[in-house]
């Protein structure tokens, strides 16, 4: 379960969208649980202060480019295990078929998956969630909630994270301290990837994060096309 959030960048994935991400006034109407939601946030922002951050950026810092993008792209590859089933899901087959053959053409010629030769095929990734097929099934998002440890999420996407945890191959490695130290390269090398982001915060940290996340998640259940929402006074 925490692989497949690390993987999307959930902890801090927000940052990385919100330049292009204006303030919705629909976000805050999804957030009833604000007080609660602002005190976890804090806390978790207390975890990635004094053990993630540093940890990331000592990783950054003695990992050469080459070897950090292929953790990044291993890990990419078993995702795209979790984005083949919840396309099948969705009824989107030809995403589902792209994924596949990612997975094969990237865990064989790419190396058990530390070298994305798929895309430069023209095999585009199309990440998927089990809570973006709840929502392709009509399941509302429910409010907006901030996990332990795990960050920004709805509801729906919590819900989400049970199916897709059957999802992730690490959770069927048996040994344990084998499994749990990919668990611990998953993380460090998703937070990694975002220590430059984070620099495009502005103003209310906890806001910032929170819409564009929300904003994120209706992007990618709507594959890019999000609908437009028209006020009465518009007609």
């Amino acid at each position: 379960m925490l692989f497949k959030r690390l993987r999307q960048g959930v902890l801090f994935s927000a940052m990385t969208l919100a330049a292009a991400a204006p303030v919705s006034a629909v976000a805050s109407e999804n957030d009833p649980w604000e007080g609660y939601n602002r005190a976890m946030f804090s806390f978790n922002e207390t975890v990635d202060k004094y053990a993630l951050k540093p940890v990331a950026q000592g990783y950054r810092f003695v990992m050469p480019d080459m070897a950090e993008k292929g953790v990044s792209n291993f890990f990419g590859n078993l995702g795209d295990i979790r984005s083949a089933v919840n396309s099948a899901l969705q009824g989107k087959g030809d995403d589902a078929l792209t994924s596949v053959a990612r997975i094969v053409f990237n865990s064989t010629f790419g190396l058990a998956g530390l070298i994305d030769v798929a895309t430069p095929m023209g095999l585009e990734k199309h990440p998927e969630g089990f809570g973006q097929t709840l929502a392709v099934w009509g399941m509302d998002s429910g409010p907006y909630v901030v996990l332990p440890f795990l960050g920004p999420s709805t509801v729906r996407d919590g819900i989400g994270l049970v199916p897709d945890w059957y999802l992730t191959p690490v959770t069927y490695v048996d040994d344990v301290p084998t499994r749990n130290t990919l668990y611990g390269l998953a993380l460090i090398d998703a937070r990694a990837q975002l220590l430059q982001a984070e620099q495009i915060v502005s103003g209310d940290k906890y806001i910032f994060v929170r819409d564009a996340y929300l904003q994120r998640r209706e992007y990618l259940i709507h594959d890019g096309n999000i609908p437009v929402q028209y006020d009465d006074n518009d007609f």
